[in-house]
Order: C-alpha cells, then structure tokens, then sequence
C-alpha cells in the first residue's frame, strides 16, 4: 500500500439524536464534537438522525402497502 493516501481510521462516538442512542465504533469520518464513553476516554462524535433505534424498519413500526389492493382499485377506477 501507498503511504499518505488513506484516511486515518479512528474510534469514533455516533449518536442518534431522537433515540439518545449511542454505540462505538471506527470510522474515517471527523468530528468537532467530543463524548465521554463509558470507559472513561474521550471519543470524537458523530450526531445523527436515523438508526437501528429509530428506523422504522427496525423497530417494527413500517407500515407494509397493500400493493394488491391498489391494483385493483386502479383497475376499477379506469375500467381495465
């Protein structure tokens, strides 16, 4: 590999925002913001929106579209 092409990989903090849900990992990606994890050291953090707490896929809350009974309704709208 080429010295001096590749992003420094580090541990960061993301935190979801509207679940206050936090997890460590590692990533290229900078912060200006820092967090005290629970082991005592601080990490950079990364704030975001959406995550496995607040995704409605994840959480069950995805609402599943009647496909089926939207063709029909179409089919009788248009006569076909």
């Amino acid at each position: 590999m080429k010295d001096g092409i590749h992003p420094e990989y580090h541990d960061v903090v993301f935190q979801d925002i509207g679940a206050d849900f936090s997890f460590l990992t590692r990533s290229t990606m900078g912060a200006r913001d820092t967090i005290k994890w629970t082991d005592g050291k601080e990490y950079p953090l990364i704030k975001i929106e959406v995550s496995s707490k607040s995704h409605p896929f994840y959480t069950g809350k995805q609402k599943i579209l009647d496909t089926a009974g939207r063709v029909d309704k179409f089919r009788k709208k248009y006569g076909m």
